[in-house]
């Protein structure tokens, strides 16, 4: 990967939505060597797919809630286990295993404190956990940033 296929990248993170033209432009590449770059970055699975962004306000999904997750259990089987379940809950957005006091990390992204329960209810009832502890964000600062990808 050099500096252009960075650049490409970089220009994608910011507007996925732009024209294969409108990208070459930006990049200052032809139409077939911008496709041809993509093309390469796909197949070697730097690229994984296009979203859209939403805002979460107007959905009305304000609140963010980060669930830390302690366990003792520990086997790949468990976790197996566990990750099926988490990703089960279309709330989480996030889903991570850590180092530290904790052993997993979730974003949850919902309604309000109401919804928030129910997704915290169906976490605790599918497998033995040993501690969750909820941290609510007060104010988004700064959300869903571009990879830093430097040139």
């Amino acid at each position: 990967m050099d500096e252009i296929d960075r650049h490409i990248l970089k220009v994608l993170q910011r507007d996925g939505s732009l024209s294969q033209r409108q990208l070459a432009e930006r990049v200052s590449l032809s139409p077939n060597a911008c496709w041809n770059r993509l093309q390469r970055l796909k197949r070697n699975g730097i690229i994984v797919g296009q979203t859209v962004r939403l805002d979460r306000e107007k959905l009305e999904l304000g609140l963010v809630v980060f669930v830390m997750v302690k366990t003792r259990h520990h086997s790949s089987e468990w976790l197996e286990r566990f990750r099926r379940h988490v990703t089960a809950i279309p709330e989480v957005v996030d889903f991570f295993r850590i180092g530290g006091e904790y052993d997993y990390l979730l974003k949850v992204v919902t309604r309000d404190m109401k919804s928030y329960d129910h997704v915290y209810q169906r976490l605790i009832n599918g497998v033995e956990l040993d501690a969750v502890t909820s941290h609510f964000a007060m104010e988004t600062i700064e959300e869903q940033r571009p990879l830093p990808l430097t040139l």
